[in-house]
């Protein structure tokens, strides 16, 4: 049930466009035996469906801009490639550290500077 749970929460995190893994890679190591890695590797993989039901509902509201698909395509997966061949040769500790960290900076960075840009 704990997995379900989970799959819904982050595919509406995911579908708004924040990303389902904030809420679960946290929530496999927490509240599971899921090792960091697995946790990414499964974050990952359900992320593809989610992520077309996502596409689908943003191109039918012309919420993408095809001028930008082609060079972030490209650049996602060469850093997806360099980032997967750098986090598996990592300690799952210290994967997990770095995702933490990660995850304060991103919020920090929300609740700081993001919201004076805004008004500025």
């Amino acid at each position: 049930m704990i997995f379900i749970l989970l799959g819904f929460l982050a595919g509406i995190i995911g579908g708004m466009g924040i990303g389902g893994g904030t809420i679960l890679i946290p929530a496999l190591t927490l509240l599971t035996d899921v090792s960091q890695h697995q946790a990414q590797g499964l974050n990952l993989l359900s992320f593809i469906p989610a992520a077309l039901v996502a596409s689908i509902t943003y191109f039918k509201n012309r919420n993408i801009e095809f001028s930008l698909l082609l060079p972030l395509i490209i650049s996602g997966i060469i850093g997806a490639v360099c980032g997967s061949l750098f986090a598996v040769h990592l300690s799952s500790s210290l994967l997990r550290k770095l995702f933490g960290v990660f995850l304060i900076g991103i919020g920090l960075y929300e609740l700081l500077w993001k919201e004076k840009s805004r008004t500025s």
